[in-house]
């Protein structure tokens, strides 16, 4: 890998200008220096930069690469237990695996093309109303889930599920979303018509609201027009007469709809948030239910993930 550079110098005798060429090769740079240049890059072109050369391999590897796309708290995060060999294990390793922190009420990730944080708060961390109500929320343990609990609905008519996070745990100059994650049990209903009022704000503004779906199934209903047809005066979720599927186009407005996750869980977007770095105060995130007055259950609430968009 080489670079052109020119040098302008007097002529020989006679006071007049010249150009003399050489050629710079960039692989003959001290490894400390290169490392110092391919820092301020990003973690994707590093890797490709490892492939120039072995100079430029051996850079980075560097610890000081690596340390520079690391969190600048990483180090109050990370648990006494984990020990790693160097700063770029450290970094692949918390890409891959969410390590809990917080009393384990909240995850820590890194999004692995940027190094940008990606939090979740468990649904230990959240306001849920009536959830510590047997008769409404049930507390329980399931292996699927990175918590110690998850929160089981029962059955409400109030449905109000709000997070918060400080703004300067987040990464700088990012935009973020905010997605509630989840699971519907076999014995969910309540869901399929009813929309659910979704946010996310600073604490104490009003945000941008929006309105969503938390019936797992209502996507693929809406793709090959399946009703669910009321009987009587009874749910339509426990009693379900189904039409024939006939295929149709997707339809729009899917963003309203729960996706799969790679994890298996679901998630529902709640909204998007730009942290320019220099805005203290809480985020709030909200998920409401309220107006209907319909009763519902069956949903598992592991949390709400925030990350960057992508």
């Amino acid at each position: 890998m080489k670079s052109e550079v020119s040098e302008m110098g007097s002529g020989v005798g006679g006071g007049g200008g010249g150009n003399k060429y050489g050629s710079l090769n960039l692989t003959d740079l001290p490894q400390d220096c290169i490392a110092t240049v391919i820092s301020f890059t990003s973690p994707q072109d590093v890797c490709r930069l490892s492939l120039v050369s072995t100079t430029f391999k051996s850079a980075s590897e560097s610890d000081a690469v690596w340390e520079s796309f690391l969190p600048s708290d990483h180090q109050a995060s990370i648990p006494s237990s984990l020990s790693f060999s160097s700063k770029k294990e450290l970094y692949l390793s918390l890409c891959e695996n969410h390590i809990l922190i917080d009393g384990g009420r909240k995850s820590l990730q890194l999004e692995r093309v940027s190094g940008k944080k990606v939090y979740m708060l468990s649904a230990r961390d959240l306001f849920i109303v009536w959830g510590d109500t047997p008769t409404y929320w049930r507390w329980i343990s399931i292996p699927e889930s990175r918590f110690e609990e998850v929160a089981e609905l029962i059955n409400v008519c109030w449905l109000e599920i709000r997070g918060k996070i400080a703004i300067s745990m987040l990464s700088p100059m990012t935009r973020y979303k905010a997605c509630l994650v989840f699971k519907a049990t076999a014995r969910a209903y309540g869901f399929d018509f009813q929309p659910a009022e979704v946010s996310v704000s600073i604490a104490g503004t009003e945000g941008c609201k929006r309105t969503v779906y938390l019936d797992a199934a209502r996507g693929f209903r809406q793709r090959y027009l399946i009703v669910p047809r009321r009987i009587g005066l009874f749910s339509r979720s426990r009693f379900l007469g189904l039409q024939a599927p006939v295929p149709l186009a997707p339809a729009g407005g899917d963003d309203q709809n729960p996706k799969t996750r790679g994890d298996g869980w679901l998630e529902i977007e709640l909204g998007e948030f730009f942290n320019d770095g220099s805005i203290d105060g809480e985020l709030e995130m909200s998920v409401m239910e309220v107006d209907g007055g319909h009763w519902k259950g069956g949903l598992i609430v592991q949390g709400i993930e925030i990350r960057p968009c992508l």
